[in-house]
């Protein structure tokens, strides 16, 4: 699980996070939302130990990110909404470096469905400038998913994608949270974080404006009403409905 008490996170002067606290437990997929300078990225950035935090705790599975950070990077994987790849490895060589980096011995048995399910079977030969925008993000989530990672977050995980990725990619992020995964989605789509989010996180200037079930959620936010949308519930939690 995920268990971010107090977090902050300034750039000099700028305080992107504010004294953030939240809670994702295994099984649950948490929609990451806000405006734009939200401080959402920076939330991502700082919970999956790729910044550090200027303040706060921050445990995965159970592991403190700042007193052990390799054994708790061990259970996490981080997909970026740009792929990083390295231009002169081929894909399979990209799931075998990976593979060495995280001692995975097996890494062909568990590399060959990865690639049937992410539809790059037939691209293992292929260089990074030989594939798509939207291969190359499914080869940066086949890399970050050959180590069977506990916990996962994802910032714009859809970036690039063709509507058959796009359905693939939502029925593998609900698949590996009913196997038991804590997910973390960070989207401005918020469709998507309703079809396949338990729990929505609105940020708002760095601080947290809600936190909890879409249903708790929408419940504080809908003035009685029913069937308003999470797109609705997002505007007026953030200011952007006057209702």
């Amino acid at each position: 699980m995920i268990e971010v008490e107090g977090l902050t996170k300034r750039y000099g002067d700028f305080t992107a996070v504010s004294q953030l606290s939240f809670t994702v437990r295994p099984g649950e997929v948490l929609g990451l939302v806000g405006p734009n300078g939200a401080g959402k990225t920076s939330t991502l950035r700082s919970v999956a130990g790729i910044i550090p935090p200027n303040g706060g705790s921050i445990r995965i599975a159970g592991i403190d990110l700042v007193a052990d950070p390799v054994e708790a990077k061990r259970r996490l994987a981080f997909f970026p909404d740009e792929p990083r790849l390295f231009e002169y490895l081929t894909v399979s060589q990209h799931l075998a470096f990976v593979a060495r980096i995280y001692g995975v011995t097996d890494h062909d048995e568990l590399a060959a469905p990865l690639l049937e399910e992410l539809e790059l079977a037939n691209k293992a030969d292929a260089l990074p400038g030989e594939l798509s925008r939207g291969m190359k993000q499914k080869l940066a989530i086949a890399c970050g998913l050959l180590h069977s990672p506990a916990v996962m977050f994802f910032d714009e995980p859809l970036t690039g994608l063709d509507p058959l990725g796009i359905r693939r990619m939502k029925d593998s992020i609900l698949r590996r949270a009913r196997e038991g995964c804590t997910i973390v989605l960070s989207s401005h789509l918020l469709h998507l974080l309703e079809e396949v989010c338990s729990h929505v996180l609105i940020l708002k200037q760095g601080t947290k404006i809600a936190d909890g079930t879409i249903a708790e959620v929408s419940a504080q936010f809908a003035n009685g009403e029913t069937d308003v949308s999470l797109e609705e519930i997002f505007m007026r939690a953030t200011g952007g409905s006057e209702s």
